[in-house]
């Protein structure tokens, strides 16, 4: 009898430490969503003369800076919030700080940079090595042939200066006729007793370089360089790292640069990992919009914590539950999206930018309240007037005089993606329809500019059009010739919407179809 009455109280006992337990962590939960900061309304910002017309989409997350209530994924002009108490989004103006604006090319990509490890403090850069290529009468430069990583233990005791690859090096790998891009330091990260660094470095205008990874140990004062297999000409955004010093796991963002496109969607996140034996063999797999849940096509920023890594890209963000990557249950995203209330008299929509005749007009209440905004476009070059586009669910057909050709650049297409170029080659295949992200999308004119369905200027007048830049696509018959698609946006006056940004649960549909895309690809 006293061992059941020993046990009946141990089990009430372990029931009231239980809802203590239970309420310790609903206080605390509810501390956390306390110390949130308020939901206000953001608008989305006019781009000003001096600013590229498509500024306003520039999502791309720049810095993450977390404490223990909130997650602030930075990026040019607006912070997204995530509140860990209740799992909720909050967006903000922008907070981020000059130095980590969008730089393309830095011009101080050259300038040593300082990080302490331990008690002690180094200096680092990586840079062209032109010395050697000057030419005799010292008026100009030659080429350079070399990249160089420069590391200093201060105060200026040891100074060590390697070769990070070669312009031979590059040629090698097929890069025939190219220039050594400058380089640029991407990420630096203290992990297991050693400093690493990813290197990227400028594309486009014949310029290229070899993605690379550094890694210092101060006790053995050794350097090691790693080149992971499969990602010449693909320029590391960011890095995190798992694992153990014996066999770690690399995770790294990726992206490539054209002229006049500065980020373009390269292998999505890329994890490699490298033989214990030698680190520049390994296997490398690549998540993208393409293969996985992942929310947008070019991951800018990574932040690990504990099991878990954050994904910033220019469309959104995941978190990822680690090591199971593979299983997309333990993916969690959310997308970037612009809002607007729809007019009390109604929104009049035009199956094409420049088309002044309305297809349908959207009502409140009897339609929706809201209508999500897709992109917005200029009318008129010249005079900088525009219109949104806007996601409909009614469908608008449009047949195009370009067709499907076999693409012959199938180094540069992600893991997933069919070879075939075709008016909505910008678009991805998420399982139902085609769609389009804000970083699959050029922010700027010049290279190529935005493209999309139907869309056509004219350099005389600056007058442009379109049928869609970002609406959803139904294939609906495609030959060589010609193109016929359903596309699901519309286009309005840009004086009749207010748009506002906000975050959405992302996840690809669950029911998925085989791409019709890769039919052609297999013929």
């Amino acid at each position: 009898m006293k061992r059941i009455v020993w046990i009946l109280g141990s089990y009430f006992l372990l029931s009231a430490c239980t809802a203590d337990s239970l309420e310790q962590k609903t206080q605390a939960a509810n501390e956390k969503i306390k110390k949130c900061p308020p939901a206000t309304l953001t608008y989305l910002a006019a781009t000003g003369k001096q600013e590229s017309f498509y500024d306003r989409f520039d999502f791309y997350v720049s810095r993450i800076v977390a404490d223990n209530e909130t997650l602030n994924f930075q990026t040019s002009k607006y912070d997204f919030i995530f509140c860990r108490g209740n799992q909720s989004w909050i967006v903000k103006p922008g907070t981020l700080p000059a130095k980590f604006r969008q730089q393309n090319y830095p011009e101080n990509s050259a300038k040593f940079q300082t990080i302490k490890f331990g008690n002690q403090s180094y200096q680092y850069r990586v840079v062209l090595d032109r010395a050697s290529n000057q030419d005799k009468n010292r008026s100009q430069f030659k080429p350079a042939k070399q990249v160089v990583f420069e590391l200093i233990t201060l105060p200026g005791k040891n100074r060590q200066r390697r070769t990070l690859y070669t312009l031979k090096e590059l040629q090698a790998n097929g890069n025939q006729g190219a220039h050594l891009g400058p380089p640029r330091i991407t990420a630096v990260v203290v992990w297991e007793n050693r400093i690493w660094w990813s290197v990227a470095f400028e594309q486009g205008e014949g310029n290229d370089g070899i993605a690379t990874i550094v890694s210092y140990e101060p006790q053995a004062n050794k350097i090691t360089f790693i080149k992971p297999p499969g990602l010449v000409s693909y320029q590391i955004t960011d890095l995190a790292i798992t694992g153990n010093i014996n066999n770690p796991t690399f995770w790294l963002g990726t992206k490539i640069s054209a002229e006049g496109n500065f980020s373009l969607p390269g292998k999505g996140l890329v994890v490699y990992r490298p033989n214990p034996q030698n680190w520049n063999s390994g296997s490398l797999a690549s998540y993208n919009v393409h293969n996985s849940p992942l929310v947008g096509a070019v991951p800018k920023r990574l932040r690990r914590e504990d099991n878990i890594l954050w994904v910033g890209t220019g469309n959104g963000v995941c978190q990822i539950r680690l090591p199971a990557v593979d299983n997309p249950q333990n993916w969690s995203c959310w997308r970037f999206a612009v809002m607007a209330k729809l007019p009390p008299a109604g929104l009049s929509v035009s199956s094409e930018l420049s088309q002044k005749a309305s297809a349908f007009t959207l009502y409140p209440a009897k339609d929706r309240e809201t209508v999500e905004v897709l992109w917005w476009s200029p009318v008129n070059l010249q005079t900088r007037r525009g219109r949104y586009e806007i996601r409909t669910e009614k469908g608008l057909l449009v047949k195009v005089n370009q067709g499907a050709t076999i693409r012959q650049f199938r180094r540069f297409l992600p893991p997933g993606k069919p070879p075939v170029d075709w008016p909505g080659f910008e678009w991805h295949w998420n399982g139902q329809r085609f769609v389009r992200g804000f970083d699959e999308v050029a922010l700027n004119l010049s290279g190529g500019g935005p493209g999309g369905i139907g869309v056509t200027l004219e350099p005389t007048t600056g007058r442009t059009t379109a049928n869609a830049i970002r609406g959803d696509l139904d294939l609906l018959e495609i030959s060589p010739k010609f193109t016929k698609v359903k596309y699901y946006s519309g286009w309005v006056d840009e004086a009749k919407l207010k748009p506002y940004l906000t975050v959405l649960p992302h996840a690809r549909p669950q029911i998925r179809r085989p791409n019709p895309l890769a039919a052609i690809a297999n013929r």
